[in-house]
Protein backbone atom coordinates (compact mmCIF):
# COMPACT_ATOMS: atom_id res chain seq x y z
CA UNK A 1 0.00 0.00 0.00
CA UNK A 2 1.45 3.23 -1.04
CA UNK A 3 1.03 6.62 0.99
CA UNK A 4 0.17 9.83 0.03
CA UNK A 5 1.71 12.51 2.45
CA UNK A 6 0.02 16.29 2.74
CA UNK A 7 2.93 17.19 5.47
CA UNK A 8 2.00 20.73 5.67
CA UNK A 9 4.92 21.66 8.75
CA UNK A 10 7.37 23.79 7.19
CA UNK A 11 10.69 22.38 6.54
CA UNK A 12 12.61 24.85 8.37
CA UNK A 13 10.18 24.33 11.96
CA UNK A 14 10.49 20.95 12.13
CA UNK A 15 13.51 19.30 10.10
CA UNK A 16 13.59 15.70 11.19
CA UNK A 17 9.95 15.30 10.11
CA UNK A 18 11.33 16.43 6.25
CA UNK A 19 14.53 14.14 7.17
CA UNK A 20 12.09 11.03 7.99
CA UNK A 21 10.09 11.90 4.90
CA UNK A 22 12.75 12.02 2.50
CA UNK A 23 14.33 9.04 4.30
CA UNK A 24 11.41 6.92 3.57
CA UNK A 25 9.92 8.50 -0.37
CA UNK A 26 10.27 5.22 -2.37
CA UNK A 27 7.18 4.41 0.05
CA UNK A 28 5.51 6.84 -1.13
CA UNK A 29 2.74 7.41 -3.78
CA UNK A 30 3.08 11.07 -3.93
CA UNK A 31 4.10 14.26 -1.61
CA UNK A 32 2.36 17.40 -1.22
CA UNK A 33 4.02 20.46 -1.70
CA UNK A 34 2.30 23.39 0.53
CA UNK A 35 4.26 25.95 1.20
CA UNK A 36 1.62 29.33 1.68
CA UNK A 37 -2.13 26.95 1.05
CA UNK A 38 -0.46 27.09 -2.32
CA UNK A 39 2.38 28.23 -4.01
CA UNK A 40 2.93 31.26 -2.03
CA UNK A 41 3.80 34.76 -3.64
CA UNK A 42 7.40 34.12 -4.08
CA UNK A 43 9.75 30.99 -3.91
CA UNK A 44 10.63 29.46 -0.16
CA UNK A 45 13.91 28.59 -0.52
CA UNK A 46 13.69 25.71 2.08
CA UNK A 47 10.42 24.45 0.58
CA UNK A 48 12.56 24.51 -3.05
CA UNK A 49 15.73 22.46 -0.98
CA UNK A 50 13.02 19.88 0.50
CA UNK A 51 11.70 19.51 -2.95
CA UNK A 52 14.65 18.88 -4.61
CA UNK A 53 15.78 16.36 -1.85
CA UNK A 54 12.49 14.82 -2.29
CA UNK A 55 12.88 14.29 -5.85
CA UNK A 56 16.19 12.98 -5.60
CA UNK A 57 14.96 10.00 -3.07
CA UNK A 58 12.44 9.20 -6.07
CA UNK A 59 9.37 10.64 -4.54
CA UNK A 60 6.42 12.08 -6.80
CA UNK A 61 5.68 15.86 -6.17
CA UNK A 62 2.16 17.72 -6.15
CA UNK A 63 1.67 21.45 -6.16
CA UNK A 64 -1.00 21.83 -3.14
CA UNK A 65 -4.26 23.52 -4.82
CA UNK A 66 -7.30 24.82 -2.95
CA UNK A 67 -10.31 24.91 -5.70
CA UNK A 68 -12.62 25.52 -1.87
CA UNK A 69 -15.49 23.13 -2.94
CA UNK A 70 -15.54 24.58 -6.56
CA UNK A 71 -15.75 28.63 -5.55
CA UNK A 72 -12.72 29.63 -6.38
CA UNK A 73 -11.68 30.76 -9.72
CA UNK A 74 -10.13 28.25 -12.39
CA UNK A 75 -7.44 31.05 -13.12
CA UNK A 76 -6.43 31.67 -10.06
CA UNK A 77 -5.97 27.21 -9.65
CA UNK A 78 -3.99 27.41 -12.95
CA UNK A 79 -2.07 30.06 -11.89
CA UNK A 80 -0.77 28.37 -8.66
CA UNK A 81 0.38 25.80 -10.64
CA UNK A 82 2.47 27.59 -12.73
CA UNK A 83 3.71 28.55 -9.45
CA UNK A 84 4.17 25.47 -8.06
CA UNK A 85 5.80 23.68 -11.64
CA UNK A 86 8.44 26.97 -11.73
CA UNK A 87 9.54 26.93 -8.24
CA UNK A 88 9.08 23.49 -6.83
CA UNK A 89 9.55 21.40 -10.15
CA UNK A 90 6.00 18.95 -9.07
CA UNK A 91 5.05 16.34 -11.36
CA UNK A 92 1.00 17.61 -10.43
CA UNK A 93 -1.13 18.72 -8.72
CA UNK A 94 -3.54 17.45 -5.20
CA UNK A 95 -6.97 19.41 -5.53
CA UNK A 96 -7.94 20.07 -1.86
CA UNK A 97 -11.30 20.82 -0.60
CA UNK A 98 -12.67 19.84 -4.36
CA UNK A 99 -16.03 19.45 -4.97
CA UNK A 100 -18.35 16.61 -4.10
CA UNK A 101 -21.81 17.32 -6.05
CA UNK A 102 -22.78 16.06 -9.46
CA UNK A 103 -23.74 19.73 -10.23
CA UNK A 104 -20.04 20.54 -9.85
CA UNK A 105 -18.93 18.11 -12.20
CA UNK A 106 -18.69 19.93 -15.69
CA UNK A 107 -16.70 22.49 -14.30
CA UNK A 108 -14.45 20.39 -12.44
CA UNK A 109 -14.02 18.53 -15.84
CA UNK A 110 -12.66 21.67 -16.97
CA UNK A 111 -10.24 22.61 -14.58
CA UNK A 112 -8.75 19.02 -14.59
CA UNK A 113 -8.46 19.51 -18.32
CA UNK A 114 -6.16 22.57 -18.21
CA UNK A 115 -4.40 21.13 -15.17
CA UNK A 116 -3.47 18.19 -17.70
CA UNK A 117 -2.71 20.65 -20.55
CA UNK A 118 -0.19 22.55 -17.99
CA UNK A 119 1.61 19.46 -17.88
CA UNK A 120 0.16 18.01 -14.38
CA UNK A 121 0.98 14.27 -15.02
CA UNK A 122 -0.89 13.34 -12.03
CA UNK A 123 -4.31 15.40 -10.53
CA UNK A 124 -5.15 14.05 -6.67
CA UNK A 125 -9.06 15.22 -5.94
CA UNK A 126 -9.89 15.32 -2.45
CA UNK A 127 -13.20 15.95 -1.57
CA UNK A 128 -12.76 14.11 2.07
CA UNK A 129 -15.58 12.16 1.36
CA UNK A 130 -17.36 9.56 -1.57
CA UNK A 131 -18.31 12.36 -4.10
CA UNK A 132 -20.09 11.97 -7.40
CA UNK A 133 -19.01 8.67 -8.76
CA UNK A 134 -17.90 10.93 -12.04
CA UNK A 135 -15.57 13.07 -9.96
CA UNK A 136 -12.73 9.75 -9.87
CA UNK A 137 -13.10 9.44 -13.52
CA UNK A 138 -11.34 12.70 -14.08
CA UNK A 139 -8.54 12.47 -11.73
CA UNK A 140 -5.92 9.37 -10.66
CA UNK A 141 -6.34 9.08 -7.69
CA UNK A 142 -9.24 10.39 -5.69
CA UNK A 143 -9.96 10.79 -1.86
CA UNK A 144 -12.58 9.55 -0.51
CA UNK A 145 -12.04 9.64 3.41
CA UNK A 146 -10.07 12.08 5.46
CA UNK A 147 -10.57 12.15 9.13
CA UNK A 148 -9.41 10.72 12.17
CA UNK A 149 -9.17 6.60 13.16
CA UNK A 150 -12.05 6.79 15.30
CA UNK A 151 -14.44 8.19 12.79
CA UNK A 152 -12.99 5.79 9.98
CA UNK A 153 -13.70 2.90 12.51
CA UNK A 154 -17.54 4.10 13.05
CA UNK A 155 -19.00 6.03 10.28
CA UNK A 156 -17.30 4.99 6.97
CA UNK A 157 -19.53 3.66 4.55
CA UNK A 158 -18.48 2.38 0.78
CA UNK A 159 -20.72 3.48 -1.75
CA UNK A 160 -21.03 0.09 -4.79
CA UNK A 161 -19.93 2.28 -7.53
CA UNK A 162 -16.00 2.45 -5.79
CA UNK A 163 -15.81 -1.39 -6.67
CA UNK A 164 -15.55 -0.25 -10.33
CA UNK A 165 -12.71 1.48 -9.22
CA UNK A 166 -9.09 -0.59 -8.58
CA UNK A 167 -7.55 0.13 -5.29
CA UNK A 168 -4.90 2.47 -6.81
CA UNK A 169 -7.61 4.73 -7.83
CA UNK A 170 -8.87 5.43 -4.52
CA UNK A 171 -7.63 7.15 -0.88
CA UNK A 172 -8.05 7.37 2.54
CA UNK A 173 -6.10 9.73 4.71
CA UNK A 174 -6.40 8.57 8.59
CA UNK A 175 -5.01 10.25 11.19
CA UNK A 176 -4.82 9.66 14.60
CA UNK A 177 -4.55 6.12 14.64
CA UNK A 178 -2.92 4.49 17.60
CA UNK A 179 0.80 2.88 16.62
CA UNK A 180 -0.34 -0.54 17.53
CA UNK A 181 -3.53 -0.51 15.66
CA UNK A 182 -1.09 0.88 12.72
CA UNK A 183 -1.24 -2.39 10.42
CA UNK A 184 -4.57 -2.83 11.22
CA UNK A 185 -5.70 0.70 10.00
CA UNK A 186 -3.75 -0.61 6.56
CA UNK A 187 -5.05 -3.71 6.21
CA UNK A 188 -9.09 -1.69 7.09
CA UNK A 189 -8.47 0.37 4.19
CA UNK A 190 -6.91 -2.69 1.59
CA UNK A 191 -10.02 -4.37 2.48
CA UNK A 192 -11.89 -0.89 1.99
CA UNK A 193 -11.45 -0.43 -1.32
CA UNK A 194 -8.06 2.14 -1.16
CA UNK A 195 -4.25 1.25 -2.47
CA UNK A 196 -3.19 4.51 -1.41
CA UNK A 197 -3.68 4.99 2.61
CA UNK A 198 -1.50 7.10 4.81
CA UNK A 199 -2.60 5.95 8.32
CA UNK A 200 -0.53 7.98 10.86
CA UNK A 201 -0.67 8.53 14.74
CA UNK A 202 -0.10 12.19 14.81
CA UNK A 203 -3.09 14.53 14.97
CA UNK A 204 -4.75 17.52 13.77
CA UNK A 205 -3.08 20.37 13.01
CA UNK A 206 -0.37 18.47 11.10
CA UNK A 207 -0.90 14.58 11.30
CA UNK A 208 1.71 13.86 9.09
CA UNK A 209 4.61 15.24 10.97
CA UNK A 210 4.63 11.76 12.66
CA UNK A 211 5.83 9.52 10.08
CA UNK A 212 7.73 6.77 11.29
CA UNK A 213 5.20 3.95 11.67
CA UNK A 214 3.71 4.85 8.68
CA UNK A 215 6.86 4.57 6.81
CA UNK A 216 8.06 1.56 8.12
CA UNK A 217 7.88 -1.38 5.90
CA UNK A 218 4.49 -2.81 5.26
Amino acid sequence: MNLLIPLYVHPAEDPGAWHRLITGASRTYAVVINPANGPGRAPDPAFAKAAEALRSAGARLLGYLDTDYGAREPAEITADLRRHQEWYAVDGCFLDQSPAAPEALPECRRLVRALRRLGASTVVLNPGVHPAPGFARLADLTVTFEGPWSRYVADFTRPSWTERFSAERLCHLVYGVPEPLVPLARRTAAERGAGVCGPVTGDLPNPWAELTPALADH
